[in-house]
């Protein structure tokens, strides 16, 4: 009993702090484990009911009670006892040999008592197959365990504790026909990882589960994740059209992959007869996949009700905000995702005061909008002035003004005070635009040499960003809170932050006396931290930042994994084995936090005689150290030596940094989803082109759900043969952009996409449509959208085609960018405008009223030098290659004359 004395005391304490509450102490007595202990005597004791003491005092009475050496009987006996509130303190071992009948009613009481945390992933979003935490996690797989058929009466039972089903247990411990009879239970448990579901749904097919309707879809729940893309695609849109109806399908659709969203709205757009109806059918999850070729109205009616209530992509809803624009005179009633369709073709046609409108619109609804429209927006807002109550405006705008423009409405450290809380990231950081913003906030602050005191940083906010080192060093620790909010450094600013940091003269005090919750504060910081400032931080500090903060931390799984490695000492003994303190069990390999405990080697010690095959999806999301997840790829190359399974692949995680060529060629990469799943590892350009090259070669097309599994990200490193190989009707279901590729796939590209929307090009919204591949487009294409009051950015005109570009004239150019055609003068000194600006006649450039130079003047014409061959040393070489060059030599000799 005086082992109880500790426990006793702080139970006073508590006691004390709620002292005015109704007695607990029936509550500590009700189970067996305490009868004639002393402990109970102590029935005095009261808690506030509903108060975290009282959750204190139940999880501190479960550990005393299950921990006396009971038998399994009185522990069984103990548990059944339990109030129905103390069950959701249960430990792993409390519930690990009790019998079916009381496991199944303990998961009962469980799933109805306990607030189950159902998260998406336990570190940063993505972290483990399973949506319990970890300590509910151990709990379930210890109640699974004491299963060894699960009936439907027991699954029913299980309710939303049913998530901890390991696939091996659906696979081996379940009949198909109980699966089926179980699905109305199962289809409610929300949180399934995509093994479980596929596992599930799998079964249920093979035991002939037919899906011939919308309703037996929409039975599926919470399940329907588990489809793989040919089965759903094989489902007739009137089975799709019939679900999409049914509340209880629509609320399953947000946790879709996102190829079968794509498929879904594929279905649905093939059986509705135009955009509007399209707009009005397709469930609030699925908006953002609608191709932007579907959504053009044009001259058909729209529903702006309808528009309203979907939330759209920029690209999306410029398709059709002309359209908007003309049907609703009254900009108050459009959603912020209508109104980031803005474009500058519309703006263009619409009354100066009619835009300013729009844009304080925009002000009060939050409107996000990139770069190129806010461009566009600030020139039409300034037409006639600069307006005198610009802080009605979006604060983005101010990015593309001065301090000297908004003197009518305030000071310049109001102007700043509105720019550091705007997106500077809307300007390239190298831009001369940023640049001057910061030189101009610093004279306005009238900060003295390079210390920047705390209220001026303040000030400053996203400016503080682009600071040189200088200021960092000379400001000490002025910085960091702003700083901590930064992108990205450049490398002498994460130099500065580390001698900053390391001197110890900041708030923070130095790192050897940091405690979890400074590093919690500092969490921003730490991509520029290195070794050397690690090493300093006592690793008891790191162990217990991990454990309490990691899972809510916005840092990566590999940038957690640098910490993990710190805690491991920089010399590691080669020869090491498994201590029994270190056997790797399922207590551990269900715990996020497994890495912080084995360093590589213990790590590979300990694996030796464990089978993972049922966790290594689960694990392989966990914050390894590059060393550890080298020890773990053994160990998968070891359990499977002639290739990874299927279901495996997409869950490859940070090991996918370590997959060689072999690896690749020997998957099996049969679906587009799996290509989508696969694609989304971070791999390198090496990689994605090998795992796209064997999609292809295992006769798989690449049709629009690979390609917009392929994107933007790794669009530039399909080869030729590749690109041939895409179907141009692909594109019209696809969202590319090509932009930033070499010229042959920009070449490729355009073409296809021409003959896509070739049936479009006498629409307004072609331009939309076919502006990303306009870096392939032919001159004479070029001349003809010149015509069509297209409002091309200059960042579009400067990548084009160079010969396309350098055969358009000034009209043309002026015809293209129209609103935009001011900006063409910061290229004045840059390629191509400038080559371009000299094959002009200068008497046309001056017609543009950009004040670009460097053309021809009147009676002069522009010698092209040639370019010739290096001769060759023989003295015949050198005598051919005199005569061939004497007519070129002698024609620019005569018009020399002539003109002198």
């Amino acid at each position: 009993m005086p082992a109880l004395l500790p426990q006793l005391g702080f139970l006073l304490v508590l006691s004390w702090l709620g002292a005015d509450a109704a007695p607990a102490g029936t509550y500590l007595c009700s189970s067996p484990a305490f009868n004639g202990e002393f402990f109970c005597q102590v029935i005095s004791l009261k808690f506030k009911r509903g108060s975290v003491y009282i959750f204190l005092s139940l999880f501190l009475y479960i550990s005393l009670s299950l921990s006396f050496g009971k038998t399994e009987t009185a522990v069984c006996a103990s548990v059944r006892s339990l109030p129905d509130r103390f069950v959701c303190y249960l430990s792993p071992s409390a519930v690990s040999n009790l019998s079916r009948d009381d496991s199944s009613s303990v998961a009962q009481r469980i799933s109805k008592n306990c607030a189950l945390n159902m998260t998406l992933g336990r570190i940063n979003g993505k972290g483990a197959p399973s949506s319990l935490t970890t300590a509910e996690l151990q709990v379930v797989s210890s109640l699974m365990r004491n299963f060894e058929h699960f009936t439907p009466a027991v699954l029913q039972a299980l309710g939303q504790l049913a998530v901890g089903l390991s696939v091996s247990d659906i696979e081996n411990k379940i009949s198909g026909e109980d699966l089926k009879a179980s699905l109305p239970a199962l289809g409610k448990v929300r949180g399934w990882n995509a093994d479980q579901s596929s596992a599930i749904i799998n079964k249920l097919l093979s035991s002939g589960y037919q899906i011939s309707s919308g309703q037996s879809l929409a039975k599926l729940g919470s399940l329907v994740a588990g489809l793989n893309s040919s089965t759903l695609r094989s489902l007739s849109p009137e089975v799709i059209l019939e679900a999409i109806k049914l509340p209880e399908f629509v609320q399953q659709i947000v946790a879709l992959p996102s190829p079968l969203k794509r498929i879904l709205v594929e279905k649905i757009s093939s059986s509705v007869g135009n955009p509007a109806d399209l707009v009005k059918f397709t469930p609030g999850a699925l908006t953002s996949y609608i191709p932007k070729s579907l959504l053009i109205f044009e001259d058909e009616k729209l529903s702006i009700e309808d528009l309203n209530s979907k939330i759209w992509t920029q690209e999306q809803a410029a398709m059709f905000f002309r359209d908007v624009i003309k049907a609703e005179p009254d900009f108050n009633r459009l959603s912020p995702s209508v109104l980031q369709g803005f474009t500058c073709a519309v703006a263009s046609e619409m009354e100066s005061e009619r835009v300013q409108e729009l844009a304080k619109v925009m002000k009060r609804k939050n409107v996000k909008l990139g770069e190129d429209q806010l461009s566009c927006l600030v020139k039409m807002v300034t037409l006639r002035g600069i307006p005198k109550d610009l802080d009605s405006y979006p604060k983005d705008l101010l990015l593309f003004l001065r301090p000297s423009d908004y003197a009518a409405t305030g000071s310049c450290k109001q102007y700043f005070t509105n720019v550091g809380k705007a997106n500077l990231d809307l300007l390239q950081r190298e831009s001369s635009e940023r640049k001057q913003l910061l030189l101009e906030a610093l004279a306005c602050l009238k900060i003295p040499g390079t210390q920047v005191n705390k209220e001026n940083a303040k000030i400053l906010g996203h400016l503080v960003c682009d600071l040189g080192e200088e200021y960092i060093r000379s400001s000490a620790g002025n910085l960091l809170k702003e700083l901590s909010q930064c992108e990205s450094f450049l490398p002498d600013q994460g130099e500065a932050v580390r001698r900053v940091i390391s001197s110890g003269n900041t708030t923070f005090g130095p790192p050897q006396v940091w405690s979890a919750s400074t590093l919690n504060e500092l969490t921003g910081l730490f991509p520029v931290l290195d070794h050397s400032i690690w090493q300093k931080i006592p690793k008891s500090v790191l162990n217990l930042w991990l454990k309490d903060f990691a899972r809510d931390s916005p840092l990566s799984s590999s940038q957690l994994a640098t910490i993990v490695e710190e805690l491991f000492p920089s010399r590691q003994k080669r020869d090491v084995g498994c201590s029994d303190n270190l056997k790797i069990t399922e207590s551990v390999l269900n715990n996020d936090l497994m890495p912080i405990y084995y360093s590589p080697e213990e790590l590979r010690a300990c694996l030796k005689n464990v089978s993972l095959k049922n966790y290594f999806a689960q694990i392989l999301t966990y914050p390894f150290s590059n060393e550890q997840l080298a020890v773990l790829k053994e160990k998968l190359d070891e359990t499977y030596p002639d290739g990874y399974p299927d279901s495996l692949l997409p869950r490859l995680g940070r090991l996918a940094s370590l997959i060689t060529m072999e690896d690749i060629s020997k998957w099996k990469i049969t679906s587009a989803d799996m290509l989508a799943a696969l694609l989304e590892l971070d791999l390198e350009n090496e990689q994605a082109a090998a795992v796209i090259s064997r999609y292809v070669a295992l006769g798989n097309p690449l049709n629009a759900t690979a390609l917009n599994a392929i994107n933007t990200k790794y669009l530039c490193v399909l080869n030729a043969t590749l690109l041939n190989m895409i179907d141009p009707n692909s594109l019209k279901l696809a969202s590319l952009n090509p932009s930033a590729c070499p010229q042959l796939t920009k070449d490729i590209l355009y073409v296809k996409a021409k003959r896509a929307f070739s049936d479009q090009h006498y629409l307004r919204s072609y331009y939309s449509l076919i502006e990303p591949y306009l870096g392939g487009a032919p001159g004479e294409d070029l001349k003809a959208l010149s015509k069509g009051n297209v409002n091309m950015n200059v960042d579009t005109l400067v990548h084009l085609r160079r010969d396309a570009l350098m055969s358009l004239t000034p009209a043309e150019v002026k015809g293209l960018l129209g609103i935009n055609l001011h900006d063409l003068a910061n290229w004045q000194n840059k390629s191509p405008i400038q080559e371009w600006a000299r094959s002009q006649k200068q008497k046309e450039l001056d017609k543009l009223d950009v004040g670009l130079t460097g053309g021809t003047q009147e009676g002069y014409m522009n010698i092209v030098t040639p370019k010739f061959q290096p001769p060759s040393s023989a003295p015949l070489g050198t005598m051919a290659t005199m005569l061939h060059l004497l007519p070129a030599l002698l024609l620019s000799f005569l018009m020399m004359s002539v003109l002198s």
